[in-house]
C-alpha cells in the first residue's frame, strides 16, 4: 500500500493533546471502484485481457466487512509487508496468511509482526466497519472506528481488508480471428461467507506508515482506495469455462478457476493518502 504524505508533519515538538486525548485522531474515508488502464479499452464496455478474451462488467459488488488498522510497537520501527512479495521463508502469501517454507500458516499480521523485529507485537488498533460497495459506481465514504478514532502510542504498520462477499457478473467474447468460441458469453463469480465463524471470502493487507506518537501532527486524514482491474480475469481459461444449462458462465462452480480469481483478489494492492495536521 503507497503512501504519499500530501501535507508537512507540522507538530515538531511541544504540541500535544490535552491529558487523556490519543496520541493521533483518525479521520478515515474508503473508496472501491472497478477501474481499466487505457491500454485495455477496446470500445462498448469491453476490457482486453491477456489471454486475447474481452470482458465487460456489468455488476461488481462486494462486501467489505471491516478494515483493520494494524500497530506495531517495540522492537524498532515497523518493515513494510507486502503479501505479493513474500519475505525470505516465506513461498507465498493470499487470503490472510503466508505459507511458511516449514508448511507453516502465519497470519499477515504476524509475519509483519516478525519483520519488525526484535519483540514487535502487531496488534489490532482500529477496526474500520465498512458494508456493501457498488465498484461499478464508486463512491468515497466516511468511516467510523471502533473502538475509536482516538489512536495510542503506536505506529499502523498495515490495514487488514476483510471481504466476505464477491459478486461479479458480465460478458466475455473472443478477439480472435478465429474466436474459440462465437459470439459473447454471460458469467457470474459470486462467493460469499456464512456464519459467524466463516472463512472470509478474501482477505488483503496492505502496508502503512502512520506513526500516533507526540512528534507528528495529530490529526490524521486517512483515505483509503482499493481497486479491481481486468487482472483479475486473465488468469481464466474461458475456451474451457462452459455455460450452465442457463447459458451462463459460472466461475465459481470450477475450483481452479475460483481459487485463481480470489488469489488475484488477495493480492490487489490497496492505496492510501495521508494528510496531517494541527487540530
Amino acid at each position: 500500500m503507497r503512501v504519499r504524505l500530501l501535507f508537512p508533519l507540522l507538530l515538531a515538538t511541544g504540541c500535544a493533546f490535552d491529558a487523556g486525548e490519543g496520541f493521533a485522531v483518525l479521520e478515515p474515508t474508503v473508496r472501491a471502484a472497478y477501474t481499466s488502464p487505457a491500454a485495455r479499452e477496446v470500445g462498448d464496455g469491453y476490457q482486453r485481457l491477456s489471454s486475447d478474451f474481452q470482458v465487460r462488467l456489468t455488476t461488481a459488488r462486494v462486501r467489505l466487512e471491516k478494515i483493520d488498522l494494524l500497530g506495531s510497537s517495540g522492537g524498532g520501527g515497523p518493515t513494510a509487508f507486502d503479501p505479493a512479495n513474500p519475505p525470505p521463508g516465506y513461498s507465498i502469501c493470499h487470503n490472510g496468511h503466508c505459507d511458511r517454507d516449514d508448511g507453516a500458516q502465519v497470519s499477515y499480521e504476524d509475519v509483519a509482526a516478525e519483520l519488525a523485529g526484535g519483540g514487535a507485537t502487531a496488534t489490532t488498533v482500529a477496526t474500520l466497519p465498512v458494508g456493501e460497495l457498488d465498484l461499478l459506481a464508486p463512491e468515497t465514504r466516511t468511516l467510523e472506528c471502533q473502538p475509536d478514532c482516538e489512536l495510542p502510542q503506536t505506529t499502523v504498520s498495515n490495514a487488514r481488508w476483510t471481504l466476505t462477499s464477491v459478486r461479479l457478473e458480465g460478458n466475455v467474447r473472443d478477439s480472435r480471428a478465429t474466436p474459440r468460441f462465437p459470439g459473447e458469453r454471460p458469467f457470474r463469480f459470486e462467493l460469499t461467507s456464512s456464519g459467524t465463524q466463516a472463512e472470509p471470502a478474501a482477505v488483503i493487507t496492505g502496508a502503512l506508515d502512520v506513526p500516533s506518537d507526540r512528534e507528528h501532527a495529530p490529526r490524521v486524514r486517512l483515505d483509503l482506495t482499493l481497486e479491481l482491474t481486468p487482472v483479475s480475469f486473465d488468469p481464466i481459461d474461458w475456451a474451457a469455462a462452459e455455460p450452465g444449462l442457463d447459458g451462463v458462465v459460472d466461475l465459481n462452480s470450477n475450483t481452479t478457476t475460483r481459487a485463481q480469481i480470489l488469489k488475484t483478489i488477495s493480492e490487489l494492492a490497496p492505496k492510501a493518502e495521508v494528510q496531517r495536521e494541527d487540530r
